[in-house]
């Protein structure tokens, strides 16, 4: 009976070990998940407001404009949670636009900071990659040609309607 006393102590002693090291394995799991779901819904709302941008103008000129409340909507699938994305006090999501259905290139540049899980704050900083306010910072960068590459060495140039004029003939 002594002998099953003991072995039940040892087995409390263990798990009193192993249970903490276990819960901070599962923290420095978290985080990097954390990060990297924010990451591919920005990638995807960028690449989606790429094709936006190079394939529609609006008429009244204002397409930056739709592109970054469809930018938004999508951004809106990350909970405004601070260890997803920073949102005291406002909308902290930075989107940027370059070029449009005319140039060659459009480039989305979407930006935002999620704040560190409790315990791998002081190890981010101690490494370095938090901001000055003590957060990670998450940047994403879509770039799509607008036109093919063909489109640009064919000898009927960029204008559709010399396209058909030269399958036609």
């Amino acid at each position: 009976m002594k002998e099953e006393a003991r072995e039940r102590g040892q087995a409390t002693v263990e798990a009193a070990f192993l249970i903490p090291v276990l819960l901070v394995g599962l923290l420095l799991l978290v985080q990097p998940g954390i990060l990297l779901y924010d990451r591919l819904i920005m990638h995807a709302a960028a690449s989606e407001a790429c094709r936006l941008l190079a394939t529609k103008t609006d008429a009244a000129g204002d397409m930056a404009e739709s592109c970054e409340a469809y930018v938004r909507h999508r951004l809106g699938a990350v909970p405004p949670v601070s260890c997803f994305h920073v949102h005291e006090g406002g909308c902290s999501w930075e989107v940027s636009f370059e070029g449009d259905e005319g140039s060659e290139v459009v480039r989305v540049l979407i930006a935002n900071e999620a704040r560190p899980l409790p315990l791998l704050g002081a190890g981010g900083a101690l490494l370095g990659i938090l901001n000055e306010r003590g957060n990670y910072r998450i940047e994403v960068e879509a770039e799509q040609q607008v036109q093919p590459e063909w489109v640009y060495s064919a000898s009927a140039g960029d204008d559709p309607s010399e396209w058909v004029g030269a399958w036609m003939g």
